[in-house]
């Protein structure tokens, strides 16, 4: 039983990469149109977003997204803005491309992109941090002031 589960789970992520990989050849395909482009990189870029962080803190529409936005946009991009020949042409190129292990050659737009999530990532988290810490610093303050007036009342 565990084993079936297992090997589902690996088919379904050797699958997901596949797929991923895929987009991307699509991405960098001559043949793909610029609007089908810019959704790809918005679909990507949502998914890994500080926005989402913002989402997943409401408890259903954080996981309801994952759930139903990031799944339509590429099913959007893939089916409806993408020709046929191309997801064909993409899926088999990364399937050969996966199943000989080649290296990969990296985009230099896709390294800025995600260059820019990771850093807008560490900015929001950098703010969130230093609002906790001055609600932190400010309590201790607080606390430390009244401790001071109750020493000294009593000192009276």
């Amino acid at each position: 039983m565990a084993t079936k589960l297992l090997n589902l789970w690996k088919r379904w992520v050797n699958q997901l990469k596949m797929e991923a990989y895929a987009i991307y050849l699509a991405y960098v395909d001559p043949r793909v149109p610029w609007y089908a482009k810019i959704l790809i990189v918005c679909i990507i870029g949502y998914a890994f977003s500080p926005i989402d962080k913002l989402l997943n803190s409401i408890p259903i529409l954080g996981y309801l997204d994952h759930l139903v936005l990031v799944p339509l946009g590429v099913v959007l991009a893939f089916k409806k803005m993408i020709p046929p020949v191309v997801c064909m042409d993409c899926r088999e190129k990364a399937h050969i491309a996966l199943t000989q292990k080649k290296p990969n050659r990296v985009d230099g737009s896709i390294i800025i992109v995600i260059s820019f999530l990771f850093a807008s990532l560490a900015l929001v988290s950098t703010i969130w941090i230093m609002k906790d810490w001055n609600l932190v610093i400010g309590q201790w303050v607080r606390w430390f002031t009244r401790m001071a007036l109750i020493s000294e009342s009593q000192a009276r």
